[in-house]
């Protein structure tokens, strides 16, 4: 991400500022947890996505500022929820809200930071962002229950995957480059364009995530953790589908009955290995890595291109 954050360094660090005073508050506790939710925010890349993207188009506005700052709200909003549901006592190696704070809450903080994000673009009358970004928290919860619909019975078709993550994981990424493009560009065809390529790059991002299930990369969270979860990612769902009955019966026998043993979740990891799993999730991913390039490509070469076609090779690259 060398590039990327060389070419709009100025603009992140003015967005940190301006994500610092749209999550002030005047409570005092709200404001100390605000302030540990800044202090250990991560790498920054939907931020970086959308104002890159906004620079595909021209120079970075205020509108282009309150989209990254909206985006990273409720993208930190759907983490301090997520953490909830799933009773996680930590989050980028630190301690989560609901670790330090109790489940009640980490629940309204998360609902402070939506209402924050809402405001902030009723504010200035960013109606086109905020329907961009609406319709994603909208989708982000469809794909969660989803998910968890068709986790109870194991029984998960690719297609059906492909949309769940879609929701889940690809429409805040797509969003937030739409409404870097919608602050600059002025003809809604390069903005649907650029919205496609953050769902392609959000897809290969998640299927990224579905394979370090799989490795041995320290990541933040143990290896066969979705097992445990019982959640069906491509590698599983790809071995299901091309695995004998009894390999499938007896892997379906594991997840629903002995996700906690870490023998018989090793037996799993093993035979999504040799099923071919990995190779298959991972030509995949560089599959919609690559129709994201093809998107990008349509745009003028400059530098702020080629910072996005790194940051787009980083999400498949990467080590955690």
């Amino acid at each position: 991400m060398k590039l990327a954050r060389q070419v709009i360094q100025d603009e992140l660090n003015h967005f940190e500022q301006h994500f610092r005073d749209a999550v002030k508050s005047r409570v005092p506790l709200l404001d100390r947890i605000m302030q540990y939710i800044v202090k250990r925010k991560g790498k920054q890349l939907r931020p970086m996505f959308v104002l890159l993207c906004a620079k595909l188009g021209g120079d970075i506005n205020d509108s282009s500022y309150r989209a990254a700052s909206i985006v990273e709200l409720l993208h930190t909003a759907s983490l301090v929820h997520d953490d909830v549901v799933d009773d996680a006592m930590e989050r980028r190696g630190f301690f989560s809200i609901n670790a330090l704070w109790k489940n009640k809450i980490a629940v309204l903080v998360g609902d402070y930071m939506l209402m924050k994000a809402l405001l902030l673009s009723l504010e200035k009358k960013e109606y086109t962002i905020l329907q961009i970004l609406a319709d994603a928290v909208k989708e982000m919860v469809e794909g969660e229950l989803l998910q968890m619909e068709k986790s109870r019975n194991l029984n998960l078709e690719e297609d059906v995957y492909y949309k769940i993550i879609k929701g889940k994981t690809a429409s805040l990424l797509a969003s937030g480059c739409a409404s870097g493009a919608a602050s600059t560009f002025k003809d809604e065809g390069s903005i649907e364009k650029v919205r496609l390529f953050g769902e392609n790059v959000g897809i290969a991002f998640q299927i990224k995530d579905d394979l370090f299930d799989y490795g041995n990369a320290d990541i933040g969270k143990p290896t066969g953790n979705d097992i445990r979860e019982k959640k069906l990612t491509l590698p599983l769902i790809y071995t299901l589908n091309h695995c004998d009955a009894n390999t499938r019966k007896k892997i379906i026998y594991i997840i629903k009955n002995q996700n906690t043993k870490k023998d018989k979740v090793k037996f799993v990891i093993d035979e999504v290995k040799k099923a071919g799993g990995i190779k298959y999730a991972t030509e995949k991913m560089f599959a919609y890595r690559d129709e994201a390039l093809t998107i990008l490509y349509e745009f003028p070469d400059t530098q702020y291109r080629q910072a996005l076609e790194e940051l787009v090779r980083y999400t498949t690259d990467r080590n955690y």
